[in-house]
């Protein structure tokens, strides 16, 4: 489970160190025990992908890390489609995993920074919207915010910062690596895992714990329907589960090297304003968070909660919390509504 930033801090710097994208507070009691450092063979396939991509084909975290706080709020200047009734092509089919490759629906996005034998990776879910970049071939990729703020305290990361960022030190050449990087299901099963680098950090919404990059893959990534509208309480949906181990149920499949994946059925319970308090859809309500149930496993942050009946997404996972003991731990998410915060409405033309 994440930490807050002062146990991250006075922990021991281990050699290896991988994070999983999972929220909670704190009067959760008991938490799950710290996952071994010991290598595996996610790290060691995240570790070569990053040394395979040169620094100059992708940003490193510092630079990401500095763009979300500074394009924090940004209205990019392009258009998410609405598809609150997506056409049956653009539907998933909750059945399987479905295929691979940049036609897979949900993708891992790794943060990843190494200098020397140490190296600390922090994972979540993400997956692409249906909205064109500034750049030809560009594909927009919507995840969590707290994996990243999580290794932005990284002390691999804190060093003694040089101009020009106040905070934050460039990769040292020969001493440090970083970078992100959205990593696809395999085709076939017998095709290598896909590893495509982030390039930028396109805007953030910080108290919404979201964010979209911006990336290039070879070919063009399969966009999932979103819709602007909230799903009502008792809202069948179903969402993207990840697990490091396979699951003793049924319906778990291979994903991404060691991983396991599986389409979970469950229900949107309601919804809460920045405050905590109760909002209702169709009112003047805040909607900033949606509760559902299941619970997410940890590593499904940042992954689709997809309305059952339309098959678009109207929200993402972020973890889950507790606000009671007699509820009990439930997912937590944001509606899909603030999704299109980051983007311009139709017919309204914001540049400078």
């Amino acid at each position: 489970m994440l930490r807050t930033a002062t146990r991250v801090l006075l922990r021991p710097l281990c050699r290896h160190t991988r994070a999983y994208a999972t929220a909670d507070i704190s009067v959760i009691v008991g938490e799950p025990p710290e996952p071994p450092n010991v290598p595996s063979t996610l790290d060691s396939r995240i570790l070569d992908a990053l040394a395979r991509v040169p620094s100059s084909s992708r940003a490193s975290l510092p630079q990401l890390i500095q763009q979300y706080l500074d394009r924090s709020g940004n209205v990019l200047d392009a258009h998410l489609h609405y598809e609150s009734r997506p056409s049956d092509t653009r539907r998933l089919s909750f059945e399987s995993l479905q295929s691979g490759g940049t036609d897979a629906p949900v993708h891992l996005l790794a943060h990843v920074v190494q200098e020397g034998n140490r190296h600390k990776i922090t994972l979540s879910s993400a997956f692409a919207l249906n909205a064109t970049g500034d750049t030809p071939g560009e594909s927009l990729i919507i995840s969590c915010a707290h994996t990243l703020e999580e290794i932005r305290r990284s002390p691999l990361l804190v060093l003694p910062s040089t101009p020009p960022s106040p905070t934050y030190t460039a990769d040292i050449t020969g001493n440090r690596s970083s970078g992100s990087l959205i990593l696809s299901s395999p085709a076939t099963l017998a095709s290598p895992i896909t590893a495509n680098p982030i390039l930028s950090v396109l805007s953030s919404l910080p108290r919404s714990d979201i964010l979209i990059f911006a990336c290039a893959p070879p070919a063009p990534m399969r966009t999932l329907p979103v819709s602007l509208y909230p799903a009502h309480p008792g809202t069948r949906v179903h969402a993207h589960f990840v697990a490091h181990a396979r699951p003793e149920e049924e319906g778990w499949e291979p994903w991404i090297e060691g991983t396991w994946a599986k389409w979970v059925s469950g229900t949107v319970l309601g919804y809460r304003d920045f405050a905590g308090r109760e909002a209702e859809p169709g009112t003047y309500d805040s909607l900033s968070h949606m509760l559902f149930t299941p619970p997410p496993t940890a590593g499904s942050s940042g992954g689709p909660i997809i309305d059952e009946e339309s098959g678009a997404v109207v929200g993402v996972m972020l973890g889950s919390r507790m606000d009671s003991v007699a509820e009990g731990v439930r997912g937590w998410g944001v509606p899909s509504e603030a999704i299109f915060e980051m983007f311009s409405l139709p017919g309204l033309n914001l540049k400078k």
